[in-house]
């Protein structure tokens, strides 16, 4: 199991990797709008780089209430 400060560190890690790419996605679409499948990976990653943050969230700070309605 890790701790709550490694479950952070990770976090930070990959939002510096998010911010990395929109970076890299933000140049693409200035220097070559025409690059359409580099912009659909670099997209994707920051899709996934997102999807894994959120579920760090979750783990730092859990959903409360009923999931069944």
């Amino acid at each position: 199991m890790r701790t709550e400060s490694q479950i952070k560190r990770k976090m930070i890690e990959l939002q510096m990797q998010k911010q990395s790419a929109e970076e890299r996605l933000a140049e693409i679409k200035r220097t070559s709008p025409e690059d359409e499948a580099a912009i659909r990976r670099i997209t994707g990653e920051i899709t996934q780089l997102e999807d894994k943050i959120t579920l760090l969230e979750w783990v730092i700070n859990p959903p409360t209430g009923s999931y069944h309605v």
